[in-house]
């Protein structure tokens, strides 16, 4: 939901300011420097709050998960004959498991990930590759950029092996010629209904807790990036597509720009259904 939407969806139900932060919780002047446009990149949870308010609950994207599940865990039926659960398998199993087939591996739970990106995710990937890249080239940085499929072993154990869908990787010790053993420097997942879930909690957790410094949570079909910088205050942030997007990895120094491939995806959107996040 853009700015604009916001301000329209509260005249269309008459909220003073007043009245939406009681309903939302958040406090009036906040509201006020948002619709205002005095604060150019609000926290992300306080337009979570407004957005819940002015709209209502969000609605379902058409995946289904089970209490304490996630869309994208291969099913215990599926398994049968495996020899094994979710919860006990390892990287060796995942190494032996059909090369046709893309899996994630997080804390021995297996995740299908087979389901091949759209064109939306993969430009918006590979423009931030890109530009992370070319900055830390004209600069003689020595960190490296890499896109999914290239295996994270994010807790340097046997359990968890990861495909960030991009990545930055700033310690060259802990890189080898098959995977990294560790928390990259800088993480995007580009979200889909497949994914977001996993991505916005299961992932979320796990990044901070292995000691990723930055990670961006891209929705294509919103043109959001959700920014989580661990270890500062505040630690949040949400951009939209129009605007210059900092990478505090950097200073901010560095500045990721999707305006150019707006009008892109606007035409390929029209060229399908719609969606265009719908990868991994």
């Amino acid at each position: 939901m853009t700015l604009e939407e916001m301000k329209q969806r509260r005249r269309e139900l008459g909220y003073t300011y007043r009245r939406l932060s009681e309903l939302s919780g958040v406090p009036v002047g906040t509201i006020q420097k948002i619709f205002g446009g005095m604060t150019a990149s609000p926290r992300y949870e306080t337009l979570l709050a407004l957005e819940k308010v002015l709209l209502g609950q969000p609605k379902n994207q058409g995946v289904r998960t089970e209490p304490g599940t996630y869309s994208g865990m291969v099913s215990e039926e599926a398994l049968t004959g495996w020899g094994k659960k979710q919860g006990e398998f390892t990287v060796e199993d995942l190494e032996k498991l059909p090369e046709d087939k893309r899996y994630e591996l997080i804390d021995g739970i297996l995740f299908d990930m087979s389901d091949g990106p759209t064109y939306g995710h993969q430009v918006v990937a590979m423009e931030i590759l890109f530009q992370c890249r070319e900055f830390i080239r004209r600069n003689g940085g020595k960190c490296r950029t890499m896109t999914a499929p290239f295996s994270v072993h994010l807790d340097r154990d046997n359990r968890t092996s990861v495909q960030p869908d991009v990545m930055i990787l700033c310690r060259d010790e802990d890189l080898n010629y098959h995977n990294y053993q560790g928390a990259p420097d800088f993480v995007v997942e580009v979200l889909s209904p497949s994914t977001r879930r996993k991505d916005m909690t299961l992932k979320l957790r796990k990044y901070e807790a292995a000691g990723v410094r930055e990670y961006w949570m891209i929705d294509v079909e919103k043109e959001k990036v959700i920014v989580h910088v661990y270890g500062e205050e505040p630690d949040v942030w949400i951009y939209g597509f129009d605007q210059p997007i900092p990478v505090w990895i950097f200073g901010g120094e560095l500045k990721v720009d999707l305006r150019p491939i707006r009008e892109d995806l606007e035409e390929i959107r029209k060229r399908g259904n719609g969606n265009v996040d719908q990868g991994n």
